[in-house]
């Protein structure tokens, strides 16, 4: 690809011309955006001076709404992530149920077959301790 012999000059070598025009622009854009930030500091230091007599007066019934206003919105947003959650898990038990396969049906298979040996083990070493017990007890 060849590319435009402009492109590859280094900035010092540049025409004068090109450095005053992107220095004036330069100037000029950070100019503008230096009295702008000043006048949107000086606004807001304004209003802020305006509104602090009206946040005293009223807090005692803002402070009070603002909490309310926040639990409401905490207690939206959980009850519909609990929601989300449910259908979530209702949909992956009904795709267990018919035999889709959903992930981590392996690992409660797994730990399924695993309780129930468990409780195979269990039961016979209780039926072993039961019959132990027994013959113990009619030996006396």
């Amino acid at each position: 690809m060849a590319e435009h012999p402009r492109q590859l000059q280094d900035p010092a070598h540049q025409p004068r011309s090109h450095q005053v025009v992107k220095a004036a622009t330069a100037a000029t854009a950070g100019g503008s955006l230096l009295v702008l930030s000043g006048l949107i500091l000086a606004g807001t230091v304004i209003a802020l001076t305006l509104a602090t007599p009206l946040f005293v007066i009223f807090s005692p019934v803002l402070v009070p709404a603002v909490i309310t206003v926040s639990l409401i919105i905490m207690g939206f947003l959980a009850s519909g992530g609990f929601g989300v959650a449910a259908v979530t898990v209702l949909s992956w038990i009904y795709r267990y149920v018919t035999g889709r396969h959903p992930p981590g049906a392996d690992q409660l298979d797994h730990a399924r077959m695993k309780l129930a040996s468990k409780a195979r083990e269990m039961k016979d070493r209780a039926e072993q301790f039961g019959q132990q017990h027994v013959t113990g007890s009619q030996g006396s």
